[in-house]
């Protein structure tokens, strides 16, 4: 994994020449300060990867692509991906020299874009029906009973209102969690290690001034985000 800005920019760039079919677009001048930034951040590459792949993702669906994708289209996307990163993980900042840790700038300006819950219940069906109809047949118990209760949950969820709805709510974060727990019972010890090695490097730039218990939540909380990743895995919870 690159460490340097100017390693981290290389990364960038390569990655970025793969996705406009071998276009080489230049991360210099302005695009190599606004890279730079990203690691000053401490965006690690594969968030700001998933970033570019949700531009392209957008600009693809509107036709025919008609220009190379120049670095600088990608910077929301990037930024609200590692927003999400950062509070998947229970990461309030940025790396150090970032300039970030302004309550504003904390991602809480974006919880009023979160979908309904019904909604929210309505992808997850989809999402895990589509899972459960995957190669991999293991988790197929698991997924199924998942499935037929959000769909119960769905039933009820455009009239539920107060304690009810709450209980709902933490429902689902309890069985996310189960969720979570099952593909991690399904690694053995090296995968689960690889694992823990990817979410500490993910977490190197924000480790030196994390306490403790708060880095060791967040290396948790890491490690269950690579899970679902490497799973295709929705998050459950509705927060």
């Amino acid at each position: 994994m690159a460490t340097q800005p100017a390693d981290y920019c290389r990364e960038i760039e390569t990655y970025l020449c793969r996705k406009n079919d071998g276009h080489l677009i230049r991360v210099v001048g302005p695009s190599f300060e606004l890279v730079s930034h990203w690691e000053r951040q401490g965006i690690p590459l594969k968030i700001a990867f998933q970033g570019i792949d949700r531009y392209f993702e957008r600009y693809y669906s509107k036709g025919p692509r008609r220009r190379p994708v120049r670095i600088e289209f990608c910077e929301t996307d990037v930024l609200d991906v590692f927003d999400e990163w950062r509070r998947a993980v229970g990461v309030s900042g940025g790396g150090p020299g970032s300039g970030i840790g302004d309550p504003k700038s904390d991602g809480a300006d974006t919880a009023g874009s979160r979908s309904s819950l019904p909604a929210h219940l309505e992808r997850l069906i989809a999402r895990l029906t589509t899972l459960r109809a995957g190669a991999d047949r293991a988790l197929d118990s698991v997924l199924e009973g998942a499935v037929r209760e959000l769909d119960a949950a769905r039933a009820k969820s455009k009239t539920i209102r107060g304690e009810a709805r709450e209980a709902l709510i933490v429902r689902l974060r309890h069985l996310d969690l189960a969720l979570v727990d099952a593909l991690r019972q399904r690694l053995d010890d090296r995968a689960l290690q690889q694992l823990a090695e990817e979410a500490e490097e993910e977490l190197k730039p924000f480790r030196a001034r994390m306490p403790a218990d708060a880095y060791q939540q967040s290396h948790r909380a890491c490690v269950d985000r690579l899970l679902r990743e490497r799973a295709g895995l929705p998050t459950i919870s509705y927060e």
